[in-house]
């Protein structure tokens, strides 16, 4: 497997990599290394190795060359540090003599193809997002497009994220309708504590309104911070980082609302279901700004659900999919500030009601787990590349 990330917090991959694993592969996770985070090569369980490449020049040591982050020597120092492990991950991948090769996203998918060609190994490619509409690619989307185009309908086996995801690609590349599966968490029962409460010191006994995952534009994040003036009584309470970190601060500092909306850098993966289960309500306020955010349902949805956490979430296709069939919480238009404070609102101000939207989630998260799912998964590697043994363990 190749990943564009540093595989310490990619809940899909992992999860992946396990259901492999315990069907009887040797799954190598080629990863980006971050010197002095991430070891270069570790084993999270049995036949699962990760190793990182690359030198781990991160955007923090580019801005030090010189202190100018958008200068010409900056953004060749980026560009030579990506390709640096982008070639260093195609060597490792080859050398390891796979039988297939398995390409996580866009941003590793030319090396992929490009080793299983020399590997003689079947390529197969799992699209996490719509990258051609997708906040941040704009500029790369015709790009995309061409090496998509050109890869995914060779490819042994395609893989995405929701049905709307596979709709797009089939019809977008004219291929047959990819495997869909869905960014679920493993089945767990996150014990209901004051992780969240005791780590930031909040003495008011108010709801905790919980947003986890990438502080980035197009996420409603802005809207979130402006709509807790609305919701009086409640904490507003995120968990990750991203680009609009400092934005959300700020905004909040001026809204008069700092001791109300709070801030945890994100959290190891293995820790943050007791984060998300010590919270009330969990929030998904995603903009419809990309064909991407309108195809999504994300891997907080589904936290959420397993944490029991009633929801409010944009009503968005994919997202509504997964709310309403079992009545998890309230939707709203995607961009609505006042209907989004509004909903907040009103589950702050209903005990009841969390409580009742609570009961389903517990109920839904029998279904909506990873483990309903993944044998799909060792069906598809069993018809590109014949299984060595019997079905995956829970």
């Amino acid at each position: 497997m190749l990943v564009w990330n540093t595989f310490q917090n990619d809940a899909r991959v992992l999860n992946e990599a396990k259901t492999l694993a315990r069907a009887g592969y040797q799954v190598t996770v080629h990863a980006l290394a971050l010197p002095g985070i991430a070891p270069r090569v570790e084993t999270p369980e049995a036949g699962i190795t990760v190793r990182r490449c690359g030198g781990g020049q991160g955007r923090k040591q580019i801005k030090s060359a010189g202190g100018r982050s958008a200068s010409w020597f900056s953004l060749l120092l980026q560009a030579s540090s990506r390709t640096f492990a982008l070639l260093q991950m195609g060597r490792a991948a080859l050398r390891a003599r796979p039988q297939v090769i398995h390409a996580h996203d866009v941003n590793v998918l030319p090396t992929a193809w490009l080793a299983s060609k020399l590997a003689g190994a079947p390529l197969v490619y799992d699209a996490h997002e719509i990258s051609t509409d997708r906040e941040g690619y704009h500029a790369f989307r015709g790009l995309v497009a061409g090496l998509e185009k050109r890869i995914m309908p060779r490819a042994a086996g395609t893989i995405t994220t929701t049905d709307a995801r596979a709709k797009f690609f089939a019809r977008a590349y004219g291929i047959p309708r990819p495997l869909v599966l869905q960014n679920r968490p493993r089945r767990v029962q996150p014990p209901r504590g004051n992780r969240i409460r005791d780590e930031l010191g909040l003495s008011e006994p108010w709801p905790i309104v919980l947003y986890q995952g990438g502080l980035q534009p197009g996420r409603g994040l802005l809207r979130l911070v402006e709509a807790a003036a609305d919701v009086p009584n409640a904490y507003f309470v995120f968990i990750g980082g991203g680009r609009q970190r400092r934005e959300l601060g700020e905004r909040a500092e001026s809204l008069g609302l700092s001791h109300r909306v709070r801030f945890i850098p994100t959290v190891v993966l293995r820790e943050l279901p007791s984060y998300t289960a010590s919270a009330d309500i969990g929030v998904q306020p995603i903009e419809n700004t990309c064909l991407n955010h309108f195809t999504t349902d994300s891997n907080k949805l589904f936290e959420y659900v397993m944490a029991g956490l009633p929801v409010v979430a944009s009503r968005l296709p994919e997202i509504s999919r997964v709310v309403a069939p079992h009545d998890l919480g309230l939707l709203v238009p995607p961009g609505d500030t006042p209907a989004l404070a509004a909903a907040i609102r009103r589950l702050v101000d209903e005990p009841s009601l969390r409580d009742e939207y609570r009961s389903r989630a517990a109920l839904a998260a029998q279904s909506l787990n990873w483990e309903a799912q993944e044998q799909a998964l060792v069906d598809l590697y069993a018809r590109v590349l014949p299984a060595p043994s019997a079905h995956p363990g829970s």
